[in-house]
């Protein structure tokens, strides 16, 4: 059987100036990147005056190991969409380094859906995630030259929040100490290093709706604290417009193709279980002013990446989803069920049953918003006639469908119910509502999220994070929206807890006021912002030959 990287490294590539053309882009508007892949220039497409596309938002339930394929339903849905003769576009993040070497592997969908070079987009792709590293690392530079400089500003060494960053896995950088070495090497100081995805300039890239929005979220950054306890941001530091420069490239949304050579847009990479896990808003309304139905994704499961597209995406982007598609696949609701990874491939509907409670939190949770739901099960070959129509006999319950896809094989051939079934739900007039209001307080957003999305009885706040809470609020901080970083494996803040716990608390032991961004992330539970390389790391088993074959990607 053929790997993922071999059916893309085999496929026919269209060169990117078709694609554009295909896109309704003019050559003037896009700069190319070689042959098959281009950046958009920010005074084109994002300013055309037409009525927006039709927006499908794609998710899931909590992912397991056993595999969910989020990623290649949204490119066989799209590819499906566009065999219907819907002109169609895919708005997705771009891949993290960390990941890519570590656990998860690649990030551009599977089989016969994928978007492409493959290899590129997991890679270094245009140099999003550099430019990003360059950029949070110079500010890092610059505070702590500061310091060395008599430090003007007053700022408390140990009151400074802004760590360095590396789009590597790497658990020994989390905490370290620098300025070693005597005075001319810095103040000494404890630091650490985050990954490039949780950097606060990964969520301001793409929530910044052009290059100057962007440069006055940046200047709002907050860096630290002085002895008094005042903030200090960046606009204090005054280096707001050399980091701007760093990420003037970095903006523009990326245009590659699918297989089935379906324009696709993919723009930033913030993660779902520590940042909002949605690609840029640039990205996502290029898609809606270029083609009638724009396909996106957010990370994790629904009540993550969902969640927070819903919740912090919406208001910045100015278009609601007309139709929300809910991955789940017969393993992993078996595995939530119970089953292990060894017994997947048995038929075992009782297991099944109690999984299946998983993707009813997650519709329950989605249907609140007022927009229609529908199910798409990413069908393996093991699966059952009668696992799979207790499914879609379960989903109906909440007013839902669910369609059976096999994308990974047929491609975008393989999800034509469910593109129909896309197709009419995103007719319907959707009512939407969001889960809470700008000026409610941060402790009933919390409540809320907790309560009506993850199924719990609400939420715990350690004494350091209620003393934030109060400090904020003397800051006129309180009432940003929330960003819940919490493990994606479950509802709860307990990886462990699978399924659809009950009667649960989410437990926060501090705030990070991210003012660039616009939100305050809430840390839970033992959540890592610089995850760790597994046991065996992907990257033993990625390799090249001398005619430059990549192998082992994914």
């Amino acid at each position: 059987m053929q790997t993922d990287i071999d059916i893309a490294q085999s496929a026919e590539i269209i060169p990117i100036t078709e694609i554009a053309k295909s896109a309704g882009l003019h050559p003037n508007e896009i700069e190319p990147y070689g042959y098959d892949k281009a950046k958009i220039n920010l005074d084109s497409s994002v300013e055309r005056k037409k009525e927006l596309g039709k927006l499908v938002l794609v998710t899931s339930i909590n992912p397991t190991p056993a595999g969910e394929g989020k990623s290649t339903v949204t490119v066989g849905l799209a590819d499906a969409l566009a065999l219907a003769g819907k002109k169609t576009m895919i708005a997705l993040r771009e891949p993290s380094l960390g990941p890519v070497m570590g656990m998860k592997g690649g990030a551009t969908g599977g089989g016969m859906s994928q978007v492409i070079p493959m290899a590129d987009i997991n890679l270094h792709f245009t140099g999003d995630f550099h430019a990003l590293t360059a950029a949070h690392d110079t500010l890092a530079a610059v505070l702590d030259n500061s310091l060395q400089q008599g430090n003007p500003l007053n700022i408390d060494p140990r009151r400074i929040i802004w760590k360095r960053v590396l789009d590597i896995n790497d658990r020994s950088l989390r905490h370290i100490s620098i300025g070693m070495g005597g005075p001319t090497s810095g103040v000494p100081r404890e630091d650490g290093f985050d990954i490039t995805v949780a950097s606060e300039l990964m969520a301001i890239l793409t929530l910044s709706k052009n290059l100057m929005d962007l440069k006055n979220r940046v200047s709002r950054i907050v860096v630290g604290y002085t002895y008094d306890k005042k903030p200090v941001t960046v606009a204090d530091l005054n280096v707001a417009g050399a980091l701007t420069v760093l990420l003037k490239d970095a903006i523009k949304p990326n245009l590659v193709q699918t297989l089935a050579h379906t324009p696709a847009i993919i723009h930033g990479g913030p993660f779902a279980n520590i940042a909002q896990g949605t690609n840029s808003i640039l990205a996502t309304r290029t898609a809606l002013q270029l083609a009638d139905y724009a396909v996106t994704e957010s990370g994790f499961g629904a009540d993550l990446g969902g969640e927070k597209f819903l919740d912090v995406k919406v208001p910045l982007l100015g278009k609601t989803p007309d139709a929300i598609v809910v991955v789940a696949t017969v393993r992993a609701l078996k595995h939530h069920g119970g089953v292990g990874l060894d017994e997947l491939n048995t038929e075992n509907l009782d297991a099944l049953s109690i999984g299946l409670e998983n993707l009813g939190q997650h519709l329950q949770a989605m249907g609140r918003y007022g927009v229609p739901v529908v199910v798409a099960i990413n069908r393996f070959t093991a699966d059952t006639d009668a696992e799979l129509l207790l499914i879609k006999s379960y989903t109906e319950q909440f007013g839902a469908s669910a369609y059976t896809t096999t994308v990974w094989a047929d491609g975008g051939s393989g999800a034509k119910d469910l593109a129909n079934a896309v197709i009419e739900v995103a007719d319907q007039e959707a009512d939407f509502t969001p889960l809470y209001q700008p000026e409610d307080e941060a402790i009933d957003k919390l409540n809320a999220i907790v309560k009506t999305i993850y199924g719990g009885s609400g939420v715990e706040l350690s004494d350091k994070a209620q003393k934030q809470l109060d400090e904020f609020k003397l800051l006129g901080w309180d009432r940003l929206p929330i960003i819940m970083a919490k493990t994606q494996y479950s509802f709860s803040d307990d990886p462990k807890k699978l399924g659809a716990p009950k009667n649960f608390v989410i437990h926060v032991r501090e705030f990070v006021p991210k003012l660039g961004a616009g939100f305050l992330v809430a840390m839970t539970g033992s959540i890592l912002t610089m995850p760790g390389l597994p046991k065996h790391p992907a990257a033993l088993d990625i390799d090249i030959d001398s005619h430059g074959k990549i192998t082992g990607l994914f």
